[in-house]
């Protein structure tokens, strides 16, 4: 408090939050070192999108032990996380996850935080990594958080509606090339007794179609047959959802409370496991490339 009260002495136009009240802030020599700080302010009328990617999580899923080649566990907590983002920043009209990453994508008239591609940046990196650690223990209830996880974030701007679908049909593309690589592996690896080396060297050169045909002539597994959400990744959307709720009320000439359920609407962050390179998904939901959403 002696030092907002000296700031309070000096005067300034500018102000700073106290305890009680709101004391001005001292200008000062040292004040120029602002020049420095460069301008970062996205371009207009574009689509900010956020992708985060988990830094050596093959490392950080081998120390804690994942699941190959897909652990749901970690899959939902990582979408868990997607969800807790978008509800608590503001203007993600939609995300798109698979394995170790997720995009963001901000609406294309955000004004949130002037447009600076550092806040985007820095808001969904720490609200994504403290949200992993936080829920942790909802998804790994027999298996410790060793070590806290890190991740990295990139900002990319894309002008038009068809280069953010292009965007976004390119990672779920990535999603299914490295899940039927992965997928295919781990059995030769896990019950063929392949080295990962002699797995590596057995999948060189294969097309999907031979991918294909390993799985299903020598595992009996129909990859088509697999989880969507391995094959497709995770799609989240805001949707309005009905809830059931019991309520107390009281009623005319009733002396005492009554249990009622009562249904409400919500907006709620919804995750899909769905195609989105096709058409038939834009057409589902309009309001995500609308002008004014």
């Amino acid at each position: 408090m002696l030092g907002l009260g000296r700031a309070a002495a000096a005067g300034s136009g500018r102000w700073v939050r106290g305890r009680c009240r709101l004391l001005p802030m001292a200008k000062s020599k040292f004040e120029y070192v602002r020049d420095f700080e460069a301008d970062d302010t996205c371009l207009p009328n574009c689509w900010v999108v956020v992708r985060l990617d988990g830094r050596n999580f093959h490392r950080f899923s081998e120390q804690h032990k994942f699941k190959k080649p897909n652990d749901d566990r970690a899959l939902h907590l990582m979408t868990k996380c997607a969800q807790t983002v978008m509800e608590e920043l503001e203007d993600i009209t939609i995300a798109y996850g698979q394995s170790d990453e997720y995009s963001f994508v901000f609406k294309k008239k955000s004004r949130w935080f002037k447009r600076r591609a550092s806040k985007f940046m820095t808001h969904v990196v720490s609200q994504f990594a403290s949200s992993y650690v936080f829920y942790w223990k909802d998804y790994f209830k027999d298996q410790q958080l060793l070590y806290p996880p890190g991740f990295d974030a990139r900002i990319v701007l894309y002008p038009s509606n068809q280069n953010l679908k292009d965007y976004l049909s390119w990672r779920q593309a990535d999603c299914h090339i490295n899940n039927l690589y992965n997928t295919v592996f781990w059995m030769l690896v896990q019950r063929s007794g392949l080295t990962p080396v002699q797995a590596q060297d057995r999948l060189q050169g294969t097309l999907a179609g031979d991918k294909n045909e390993i799985l299903f002539s020598e595992f009996n597994i129909n990859y088509n047959n697999e989880p969507l959400m391995y094959r497709k990744g995770t799609v989240l959307v805001w949707q309005k959802v009905n809830e059931a709720m019991t309520k107390k009320i009281k009623l005319p000439k009733e002396a005492e409370e009554k249990e009622v359920e009562v249904t409400r609407t919500r907006t709620k962050v919804v995750p899909l496991h769905c195609d989105i390179i096709g058409d038939q998904f834009w057409e589902e939901y309009p309001e995500i490339l609308a002008e004014d959403s």
